[in-house]
């Protein structure tokens, strides 16, 4: 690991996104309650708030960090048959929160193919990426590619 040690604790935010493309019939499923397994969405949100919190026990070289916030939006575009998760995390420390923003996104988004992979074996996870990050000597950057 990268020894951070010498760095100064300064407030860090990152957001991450990513998405999952399902049938549109399944999509019905998860916006009425209907999946087998229960609230998709509901579990989907802790899965990530956990996918988050355990970061460094899944990534070798990355740091535990004490996390201060972790918040977990879904937008849901029925044209697309699509389900966004956007994740951002937050702490106080000398290392950045891009790896936990990431690794929610990523859990929250299996977790929902998980749940409804019983219908649908074909929904297609993807475009997973960093939003933004704030803190630290680099300062704040903001993906300007949409």
């Amino acid at each position: 690991m990268v020894d951070v040690g010498g760095k100064k604790e300064t407030r860090r935010i990152a957001r991450a996104a990513g998405e999952i493309h399902m049938l549109p019939a399944t999509l019905q499923l998860v916006l009425a309650g209907d999946a087998k397994k229960g609230d998709v969405l509901g579990v989907a949100r802790i899965a990530a708030i956990q996918g988050a919190k355990r970061t460094s026990d899944l990534i070798p070289l990355c740091h535990p960090l004490a996390l201060t916030k972790i918040s977990v939006e879904f937008h849901i575009s029925q044209d697309n048959s699509c389900i966004e998760c956007i994740v951002a995390a937050h702490t106080l420390g000398r290392t950045g929160v891009e790896m936990e923003a990431l690794t929610a996104v990523s859990v929250g988004l299996l977790t929902i193919y998980d749940m409804c992979k019983a219908v649908d074996r074909g929904m297609q996870i993807g475009a997973i990426r960093l939003l933004e990050k704030q803190g630290g000597k680099s300062g704040h950057w903001v993906r300007t590619d949409a």
